[in-house]
């Protein structure tokens, strides 16, 4: 039934425009009868338009590539994209059509596999794919091990990203609010002075147990006396380069040092001397993959905002060392 309104402005176009007016051959009336289809029938778009615009909105599915996705992250990231950056294709190409993405510390031939049995042709790793910082391939054309992997990505279409500067860059720096998380540390953590955690006190025996348990590994290895209270921690998951974090040291005196990895001859090598100073200070160690391995968590989390529609998974690469 249409409104009072629109019969008068159907009566109103009746008097202004004189062809709309029934002629006495019937061709008049056929015109009139049309103009009123047309004047009714724009009124009921009019108001199925506003009722659909009242309703649940539709979810559009979007089409992805992989060069879309990338360019997504590093431009969120303050100066980015990156220009001098390892952060670069490994395998496949931007032009992929997204079917899938898996995150993960390691595009081990393991997560290559549970990729494909989840239809993800996109793999964002943190870390090399080809066992060198580079990735320089020159060297293993000849390798089996290397040559397995290539031709399994290239039989599957598969894209692998390395996402490590741009990560660590974001604001806040992905992996280690990633490992903050894990770690139930958020409330005393600040991203502005993202290497410093200040906890309420426990000892290094209970703060090593905490680790390990929010964790999910069983063992770490440690420089300290279990008794010490801690406090101040000095946090750099990943690798803990000796020119960086002694200078950092120097400067913060914590209480104890936690990282992912270290070159064994640089940073336990100063705690030991610095412990034989007189300073009550520690040195955990997590491990590499197991320290950063809550970053690809975060990195699944923010795909799954900002890239709606494209199921995500995480999938972690895990420390390959066994401690007999």
């Amino acid at each position: 039934m249409m409104r009072e309104s629109n019969k008068l402005s159907i009566k109103q176009k009746m008097k202004t425009d004189p062809v709309s007016a029934p002629s006495a051959n019937g061709s008049g009336r056929r015109q009139f009868l049309s103009q009123i289809t047309k004047v009714a029938g724009s009124t009921m778009l009019l108001s199925y338009s506003t009722a659909s615009l009242a309703g649940p909105r539709i979810q559009v599915s979007e089409s992805w590539t992989v060069g879309q996705i990338m360019d997504l992250f590093m431009n969120e990231v303050p100066g980015g994209p990156i220009k001098d950056t390892v952060d670069t294709l490994k395998a496949g190409n931007r032009d992929i059509k997204v079917t899938g993405i898996v995150t993960t510390m390691f595009a081990t031939v393991e997560v290559i596999k549970k990729a494909i049995d989840q239809n993800a042709n996109f793999i964002i790793a943190h870390e090399p794919t080809f066992y060198n910082h580079l990735d320089k391939t020159d060297w293993l054309e000849n390798d089996g091990v290397y040559r397995f992997k290539t031709e399994l990505l290239k039989k599957h279409n598969i894209a692998i990203w390395r996402n490590h500067d741009h990560i660590h860059r974001h604001f806040p720096d992905g992996v280690k609010m990633g490992v903050i998380k894990q770690l139930g540390w958020e409330k005393y953590f600040d991203p502005k002075v993202n290497y410093l955690v200040v906890i309420p006190a426990m000892t290094l025996k209970e703060l090593i147990a905490h680790i390990k348990q929010k964790s999910g590994i069983s063992t770490v290895r440690y420089i300290g006396d279990l008794s010490q209270p801690c406090k101040k921690i000095l946090f750099n998951p990943g690798f803990n380069a000796g020119n960086r974090i002694i200078p950092a040291i120097i400067t913060e005196k914590p209480d104890v040092v936690l990282g992912g990895e270290v070159q064994e001859w640089e940073v336990p090598e100063y705690i030991r001397d610095a412990r034989s100073t007189g300073q009550p200070i520690s040195l955990v160690i997590m491990g590499h993959a197991d320290s950063e391995e809550p970053g690809s968590e975060y990195m699944a989390n923010w795909l799954r905002e900002k890239v709606p529609g494209v199921k995500v998974a995480h999938i972690p690469a895990r420390n390959p060392l066994s401690f007999f």
